[in-house]
């Protein structure tokens, strides 16, 4: 029987053994395109899947394969396979399991780029893309109970960090009989698996969390054997195959995942203690607030808040303009869930696909921040806050804590 280890280990061990060569401790970074086979009968038998090995590296790399495993192990997953992107790994489930009269139920504040296959892409392949209020699961069961292929989901969502009750939804799905695909990319496996939940599917923006550094591209699939070598097949087939240098670099992100995100859920559950009794933020998003909507939902369902939340200032979007260049300790980037802060507006980072009308109606203010924490000494990172809140306010604040944020349970 095989010993159930903590995630924290499985990190650092799983997927790796394998695929280490010559006695190195490390997996290395296996360039080949092909791979060369003397015996023609075993050759062929890789090449039909009744022996394992690789054939060509669009299909299959052992650098590759082991980053799917530990991806795997980390989510408790059968299988898994990757991608050169999230949006590849996204859009690839989608093309996978959606045909021409196929009906797709989701929510109207997924990520930007998700948001843009439900509005640009799907409908020109005739698939109806109904998006319903992150907030209304009575309205997504509604939906789901009229009929669909695939019901996709995102908790926390990303920039305004709602929760789905993934349990609630996948029960509604299956009674459907659709398949439930979960990004699970702001909680990671550390905070939440949703395939425990009832998910059949859950994908990763690896180029996030799991990668940790901002320096490896990569999106990842995982679930039952069977949906996954379906995906496989459309992706080595489609060609969006994870470069293994990549694939190295997020092997060896994800050894420090545990701990990363530990520290990066930590340093946010501070920080919005701090602005949460700012006279200069309008509004402060984030599920661990008693007062978020959906904070009993991921007090349930998740095991711990995580490192992103989003806030607003008064004064919209001219008082954005002045507080973000005044930050010291945050990359005003694109980009989220590295080892540096990360800061930016939903204009310009996840949302940037969109116009001030369609961020209106998806309930993003303009002058909404998102804010991935990093690893650094959190009394730094208030001070910092401070200081560039400080410009709103002659740095003169009367602050009035509310005490409204839970401790952090991982």
């Amino acid at each position: 029987m095989k010993q159930r280890v903590n995630r924290a280990t499985e990190t650092v061990w799983a997927g790796e053994k394998n695929y280490r060569a010559h006695g190195a401790s490390q997996v290395p970074v296996v360039n080949s395109v092909a791979y060369d086979y003397e015996d023609l009968e075993h050759w062929y038998k890789v090449s039909t899947g009744e022996a394992e090995g690789h054939i060509y590296s669009r299909n299959t790399n052992p650098t590759v394969a082991a980053f799917e495993e530990k991806v795997a192990a980390l989510e408790g997953a059968e299988a898994a396979t990757s991608f050169a992107t999230g949006m590849a790994a996204i859009s690839g489930t989608f093309y996978t399991f959606l045909k021409p009269g196929d009906r797709v139920v989701s929510i109207k504040d997924s990520y930007g780029g998700t948001n843009r296959l439900f509005s640009d892409f799907l409908p020109h392949m005739n698939i109806e893309a109904v998006l319903c209020d992150t907030d209304d699961h009575e309205a997504l069961e509604e939906e789901i109970g009229k009929g669909c292929r695939l019901v996709h989901l995102e908790s926390p969502t990303n920039p305004t960090v709602k929760i789905i009750d993934i349990k609630r939804i996948a029960e509604a799905a299956h009674e459907a009989g659709a398949l439930v695909v979960v990004d699970n990319t702001f909680a990671t496996p550390i905070l939440q698996n949703p395939l425990e939940l009832g998910a059949d599917l859950v994908i990763h923006s690896a180029t996030k969390f799991l990668g940790g550094h901002a320096d490896a591209l990569g999106g990842v699939l995982c679930g039952n054997a069977e949906l996954v070598g379906e995906v496989f097949h459309y992706r080595e087939i489609n060609g969006a195959t994870l470069d293994p240098h990549a694939a190295y670099l997020l092997l060896r992100g994800m050894k420090t995942l545990d701990l990363r995100v530990r520290k990066q859920t930590e340093n946010a559950g501070r920080l919005v203690e701090y602005l949460s009794g700012h006279p200069a933020v309008e509004d402060l998003f984030y599920p661990g607030l008693k007062t978020h909507p959906h904070h009993d939902i991921a007090a349930e369902q998740m095991r711990g808040y995580g490192a992103i939340f989003s806030f607003s200032l008064k004064g919209g979007q001219d008082a954005v303009r002045q507080v973000l260049p005044r930050l010291q300790f945050a990359n005003r980037a694109a980009n989220l869930g590295a080892v540096e802060t990360t800061v930016g507006p939903a204009n310009t980072t996840s949302h940037v696909e969109s116009t001030e009308a369609e961020l209106k109606a998806l309930g993003i203010p303009s002058s909404l921040v998102r804010y991935s924490a990093g690893i650094e000494d959190h009394e730094d990172l208030i001070a910092d806050m401070e200081n560039a809140l400080g410009i709103l306010e002659n740095q003169s604040y009367k602050r009035e804590g509310t005490g409204d944020v839970l401790q952090e349970r991982i």
